[in-house]
């Protein structure tokens, strides 16, 4: 019998844990894409609100959640906790697997605890429309969500292979009521040139990025909103971490390693960065970030800095990338196709304070089926990643015959992603290696950032 560990509504986290005070090192400032100097907060008022570039740059460690916001964390927060004990068996291992399961959201993913936030912030600052981007289509859905909860109009420019692959995200998103644009499209100027070059495109996360944007810069009413990278999008989620603390604390367990999948990297921020905050008061704890083969940031990229975008209209950070202009091949796990990693991320991996992994997309949904048969959730693509090493820690424990606690990130469902299962079973689903040659070219173009 599988153990849930709840805690109640009242122990939902009234505070965000801001890592940059415990950060290794000052970071590297992020840059003005058309100045090349670092920018000040006046230079992103016409795409945020300043309530949220404060955060961004906030030296605070604790930043106070908004009450609007709790009462709309309570519709899923807080998430459960499961112990895995039908997978242990299956595996015959001596480790203990937990999971904090984040696809109980009206979403069905982790991305509403950054959306609702943002959207209430613009919606204070007299915004009245919204322009995002999405992979796989679980920030958008997240947005659009959240803008119905606050009366924004919301446009999402969604990157063209997902749009394709999971049309039933894509009504999510006009059910609440957004407008959805596959990217690239004719509508923006960075669509339009993308296309010029490559009718085919199957678009990236940094072009649709680009597209919301330019919308959002060129429109007084409209600011653009991000589901990942940025510092105050990986504040936001570690509501996931500060929970999965009190419920090990109730379990009466303390992970060995955590783990989660890594695309942009707000759901490991969010898992991890309460975790290595308690190694200020002594405690041993690995935080291990998952990625995909084809699109492998951490583990093949380069600690330079670079454009968020692919039209670098978007500030410049320092970050692990694959090159602002590098297009990953049209993988099922969408969210993780993204050529860089948060700043914050990256500065813990290049410290070496967290390590990296990268898998092809068939080990995954190998994984993510045994865990579905195990115990009865089906795991989005991306989830899958951090399912296929948590697997993996497991075997280990059992081959060296340790006893290991294992927690990780099940950071949605994968109910609207069964095209992807069904390509699996059937055997043609593609394993993708990344292109060294494409990275190669677009590393040449990174910018040339002089301090």
């Amino acid at each position: 019998m599988n153990t849930k560990i709840l805690l109640n509504e009242d122990q939902i986290p009234r505070q965000w844990y801001n890592i940059i005070p415990d950060m290794p090192g000052p970071l590297a400032p992020v840059i003005n894409p058309q100045t090349l100097k670092p920018i000040v907060p006046e230079d992103m008022l016409s795409i945020f609100p300043m309530s949220l570039i404060e955060q961004e740059m906030s030296p605070q460690r604790w930043i106070d959640i908004p009450d609007e916001v709790r009462d709309i964390y309570r519709l899923w927060r807080p998430s459960p906790l499961f112990r895995a004990h039908r997978l242990e068996k299956a595996l015959g291992t001596p480790a203990k697997i937990y999971y904090k399961h984040e696809g109980v959201s009206p979403a069905g993913s982790h991305k509403p605890n950054s959306a609702i936030p943002q959207a209430w912030y613009n919606k204070q600052a007299g915004i009245r429309r919204l322009a995002t981007e999405t992979g796989a289509g679980q920030w958008g859905t997240s947005l659009a969500l959240a803008c119905s909860m606050f009366g924004l109009e919301c446009t999402i420019y969604m990157v063209k292979v997902s749009c394709s692959q999971k049309p039933y995200r894509k009504s999510m998103m006009q059910l609440w009521g957004a407008t959805v644009i596959p990217s690239p499209s004719e509508l923006t100027n960075a669509g339009r040139s993308i296309l010029a070059h490559d009718p085919d495109c199957s678009g990236s996360l940094g072009i649709a990025i680009s597209e919301a944007v330019e919308d959002a810069a060129n429109h007084a009413d409209t600011n653009y909103a991000l589901g990942s990278v940025l510092n105050h999008v990986c504040l936001h989620q570690t509501v996931i971490g500060q929970e999965a603390r009190e419920q090990m604390k109730i379990a009466g367990d303390y992970p060995d390693v955590v783990i989660a999948c890594c695309g942009g990297g707000s759901n490991f921020a969010g898992l991890a960065f309460p975790f290595i905050a308690d190694r200020a008061s002594g405690k041993q704890v690995r935080c291990l970030a998952v990625e995909p083969a084809s699109c492998p940031t951490l583990t093949k990229g380069v600690y330079a800095f670079d454009y968020g975008d692919t039209a670098r209209m978007a500030p410049i950070a320092m970050m692990y990338t694959l090159g602002h202009d590098f297009v990953p091949p049209g993988i099922h796990a969408g969210g993780l196709r993204y050529h860089g990693q948060s700043p914050l991320i990256s500065q813990l991996y290049h410290a070496g304070q967290i390590e990296a992994k990268s898998y092809k997309q068939n080990a995954c949904f190998e994984g993510a089926l045994l865990f579905s048969r195990c115990e009865g959730i089906v795991p989005a693509p991306e989830s899958s990643h951090a399912v296929r090493a948590a697997i993996d820690e497991a075997v280990l424990a059992k081959e060296e015959g340790k006893e290991r606690t294992i927690l990780f990130g099940l950071s949605g469902h994968g109910q609207l992603d069964m095209g992807a299962y069904d390509a699996y079973l059937s055997g043609d689903l593609e394993d993708y290696e990344y292109s060294s040659e494409l990275v190669k070219q677009s590393l040449e173009r990174l910018p040339k950032v002089q301090l």
